[in-house]
């Protein structure tokens, strides 16, 4: 911490700035990109893709 210690303390309070701002927008994207993926799981119906699978299996094995 030697380094960010040297800077003058504006520095420090802008570094510091800088650097919540880019958590701030990575926590942002990842709520963005979970929330698009949950409302994909949304729309599946379970029981037709079972189903679907089950007749591919069925298929394999035959």
């Amino acid at each position: 911490m030697d380094f960010f210690n040297n800077l003058s303390p504006i520095t420090q309070i802008l570094v510091s700035i800088i650097g919540v701002a880019v958590l701030f927008l990575l926590v942002f994207a990842n709520t963005k990109r979970n929330t698009t993926k949950q409302r994909g799981r949304r729309a599946r119906n379970f029981n037709e893709g079972f189903q679907k699978k089950r007749k591919e299996r069925e298929k394999e094995q035959q």
